[in-house]
This record gives C-alpha cells, structure tokens and sequence, in this order.
C-alpha cells in the first residue's frame, strides 16, 4: 500500500492540513468515526457485508485514509494520537491520559487472551494460521463446539473475566472489528486480528 494522499491546496506542504479541510468532510461522517474510536474500535480496510456474504470497502477507512493529515491534527488537539498501521490495513486511537492507559492496557490484554487461544486450538487442528483470515475458512460450527468443550480453554477465558465463555469472547472481539461472523456458526479475524495474532506469535516464538 502506497502513503496516504492527502488533499492538499497550491502552496501548501504535502502532509499537512490546509486550511480548507474542514470544509473536505462532513461533520456527520467525522462524529461516525470518533463514535467508532470511542466505542473502543479499530477502523479497518475492508468489513464484512452480511447481506452480500463478502468483504466490502469501508469508506471510514478511506476517509482516514485520504484525509490522514487532517484527521492526526483533529485528534491530537483532541489529546489522543491517530495511528495508522499500514501493515494490517486498520486505524486505531490512542490516547494518552493515564486511566485511558491503565483501561487500554486491560483490554489489550483480553483481546490478546481471547486471539491466542484462537491462534493455540487452529494450529494444534493442524491449519495454517493464515486461514483464520478467509472468510471462507476461519472457526465452524466443529471448531466453535470443540473450543466450548474443552475445559482449559473456559478457565482461560473466565481469568480474562469472560465469564459467559467462548460466546462473549467471540462478541467482544467482534465489537473491536477485530473479527467478523460469517454465518449463524463461523467467524474469521479481519486485517486487524489476523496482524494482532501473528505479532503475539513473533512475540512467542523470540520470547
């Protein structure tokens, strides 16, 4: 993927805001994506589009994407920093104040939990991690029965405080755009959680 283009007027540097970029998006679409950050999502490329059984383009993303001066200066005069991770193709907001830290850093962890005993029950089945990513792919009803059984699997879920089990740790993944369900009974990770599960596994594997 190349550098975000930014629109930008005659005598303006590339990568900063003119003075006209507020008047480039609407206050609706702008007050969208800030919902979505505070709801403690990621905004990525590509979202799942039930009704057509496929991924779609995510116009918030190409809105961030195309405008990606203005919206790092929005936000950091808002007190929190806009990240762009090119790799896994997805936004998301950090911010900066302490309790926002300590909040973040817990459900960073429960994320983490939740894709590594994804990652853990896929290869022990013998698959190729990759495959998590593909919506054709990714957990079926077998895996999804398979990981509800397995009693070490539940103790590690309910230490992450996912109390209700398998069920809620699939929705509080799902509500960070960091999965998406497919069907009544498959889910597979999108470009956030599939780059999120393969840096834990590097993080393993040095570790």
């Amino acid at each position: 993927m190349t550098e975000a283009t930014v629109a930008t007027e005659p005598g303006i540097n590339a990568g900063e805001p003119s003075m006209t970029s507020f008047e480039d998006i609407l206050p609706a679409q702008s007050a969208a994506i800030y919902r979505e950050f505070q709801a403690g999502r990621v905004i990525v490329r590509e979202v799942w589009d039930s009704n057509r059984s496929e991924l779609v383009a995510n116009p918030q993303y190409n809105l961030l994407y195309n405008h990606l001066a203005h919206f790092r200066t929005l936000y950091e005069h808002l007190g929190s920093e806009l990240v762009f991770d090119e790799n896994g193709a997805f936004f998301f907001l950090k911010e900066s104040s302490d309790n926002d830290s300590e909040e973040h850093d817990e459900n960073a962890f429960r994320v983490q939990v939740v894709l590594l005993l994804i990652g853990r029950y896929f290869a022990r089945s013998g698959r190729d991690l990759d495959y998590l990513g593909r919506p054709e792919a990714g957990l079926n009803e077998q895996d999804l029965q398979a990981l509800a059984a397995d009693e070490e699997y539940q103790d590690i879920l309910r230490a992450a405080r996912f109390e209700k089990g398998l069920a809620e740790a699939l929705d509080y993944l799902d509500k960070r755009n960091l999965l998406f369900r497919a069907g009544a009974e498959r889910y597979f990770l999108s470009s956030a959680g599939m780059h999120f599960l393969h840096e834990l596994v590097r993080e393993y594997e040095q570790g």
